[in-house]
């Protein structure tokens, strides 16, 4: 295969896919700018092939990664990717110079970058219009839940759901390798955003359970010590909520706390070191993710003046 070499961006959702757990100290270009190459197409173990979905961008990273699952004539594909004319001919090609077919396609989530391949699926392979599996299916889709094992030569592929990034979320176990596709949950660089905090960090607390060595994520490379790097993720947020905690402890006018926007919580905390586009599309997303979970946990909370939400500590933080 010839060296793959890097691609324009070419794809990208409003969701924050990529965001770093330290992207306050550099983000978005910069990120992109170093991050190792991946071919286009990969056998990446004996039972999994790697097809990327031809839509690098600064929120998908090098793009959405595709697997193909199996060993024999039959296999199933996790994600679509997000709909790109090269990803199709990819997954031609690959099935005909293979010559195995694909029998299933498992969606890790809604979003449009892992299911926006789906009706080039069906199109060039007619037979998978009926064999499309989501958790909260849509229509014309089928239902996929905790526990349910799907099976094809040489894989046996368990779902686990895991939201929290999405409520929709699942993650697959391949017990044959004792691997799991992570799907947003866990990236290979970096972090994603999420819809709920705190259930995406009990997430990957689930995740963390089934005792899987390597992980394959929807995004980046392969994953080589998966409970590291959740334990790290975990790490960083924890740090992160504390950090928050304290800063919004010490904003007081006398011994009143000082209620304050998502802003100038983020000014109190970081100064005017960063540029407003990376406060704006990073920094401020996270601490609002963050500062939800605390109002959650009834740590913080938040009075709402001027159309606008002032955020306060009620926790006692040393």
């Amino acid at each position: 295969m010839d060296e793959p070499t890097a691609k324009k961006h070419k794809g990208g959702f409003p969701q924050i896919k990529a965001l770093d757990s330290y992207a306050f100290e550099g983000f978005l270009e910069s990120q992109l700018l170093n991050l190792p190459t991946i071919a286009d197409v990969e056998q990446i173990s004996s039972r999994v092939v790697r097809v990327l979905g031809q839509n690098p961008s600064k929120f998908t990273l090098q793009g959405t990664n595709t697997y193909i699952v199996g060993t024999g004539h039959e296999r199933l594909i996790i994600d679509t990717g997000q709909g790109m004319p090269e990803w199709a001919e990819l997954i031609s090609s690959t099935l005909s110079d293979s010559s195995f077919s694909l029998s299933r396609i498992l969606l890790t989530h809604w979003h449009g970058d892992h299911t926006g391949g789906v009706p080039d699926l069906v199109r060039m392979y007619p037979h998978l219009a009926s064999s499309i599996y989501k958790n909260t299916p849509s229509k014309g889709q089928r239902p996929i839940t905790d526990g349910q094992v799907f099976k094809v030569e040489g894989a046996t592929v368990r779902a686990v759901h895991t939201p929290g990034h999405s409520h929709d979320h699942m993650c697959f176990v391949l017990e044959e390798e004792n691997a799991m596709f992570t799907g947003d949950n866990i990236m290979g660089h970096g972090t994603a955003a999420v819809e709920q905090l705190g259930l995406w960090m009990e997430s990957l607390r689930t995740m963390g359970s089934h005792g899987c060595i390597a992980g394959y994520p929807a995004h980046g490379v392969v994953i080589q010590h998966l409970s590291q790097k959740i334990e790290a993720q975990l790490a960083s947020k924890t740090r992160r909520e504390m950090q928050i905690l304290q800063t919004l402890s010490r904003l007081k006018n006398g011994n009143v706390r000082r209620r304050v926007t998502i802003k100038e919580l983020a000014h109190e905390m970081h100064g005017d070191q960063l540029s407003d586009e990376v406060r704006r599309t990073a920094l401020e997303p996270f601490i609002e993710e963050v500062l939800r979970k605390l109002a959650e946990d009834g740590s913080v909370a938040f009075e709402v003046r001027s159309g606008e939400k002032k955020w306060y500590s009620v926790a006692n933080t040393s």
